[in-house]
């Protein structure tokens, strides 16, 4: 075999390790540092509208099991995090007419409108409550999403638990084996590159 050849060999065997590196730090990423079952607030990751500014199946899938949650009492606050990352319309925005349209209270929501990605949720997440003295918060997104915020909360210093939302209607496999697949991905990057270069405090 020539060098050309032991040169793609050992590609595949990085990606391949990479890869799986990714898949077993999605499947093991910690749920949560703390038993409590009440919090300051809950923090509802963003997700894209619809291009009409409409909040999308997933945006209202997590936006319901927040509104949920709060009205069984797990927090007296809901943070929207999220900014205009797809479209025009700031997904923190959405969310919170939506969780209004609901019934919850202008006075119980926060928006945080400038994050363009998970990284970024959680940190500036992170400072809002810092800056309104809360210190823990039950964080909800999407089954598929939370491995990887698990990941990114656990660095944060404040008490903090995942709830997956779950989708308004059932996903087909295929979509879910896809968007496995994507959160994957972006778990390498994150791992090799975000987090060693990360200097959200």
């Amino acid at each position: 075999m020539g060098w050309r050849g032991r040169g793609i060999l050992l590609a595949v065997a990085i990606a391949a390790g990479l890869w799986m590196w990714a898949y077993l730090a999605r499947r093991f990423a910690p749920k949560g540092n703390t038993g409590q079952t009440h919090f300051d607030a809950i923090v509802v990751l963003g997700y894209p509208a619809d291009r009409y500014g409409n909040p999308s199946p997933t945006e209202l899938a997590r936006v319901s099991e927040a509104v949920h949650e709060y009205e069984r009492g797990a927090a007296e606050h809901i943070l929207f995090t999220g900014g205009a990352v797809k479209n025009r319309y700031v997904e923190a925005e959405v969310m919170a007419r939506t969780a209004e349209a609901q019934g919850i209270p202008a006075s119980a929501v926060a928006i945080e409108p400038d994050a363009r990605n998970t990284v970024e949720n959680a940190c500036y997440a992170a400072r809002m409550m810092r800056a309104r003295g809360w210190a823990s918060a039950e964080v909800v997104s999407s089954a598929w999403h939370l491995g990887r915020a698990g990941l990114i909360f656990s660095r944060l210093p404040i008490a903090w638990k995942v709830h997956a939302a779950e989708p308004v209607e059932p996903e087909p496999e295929w979509y879910e084996d896809a968007l496995g697949m994507e959160e994957t991905l972006k778990t390498v990057r994150y791992l090799v590159w975000v987090r060693p270069m990360d200097r959200c405090e």
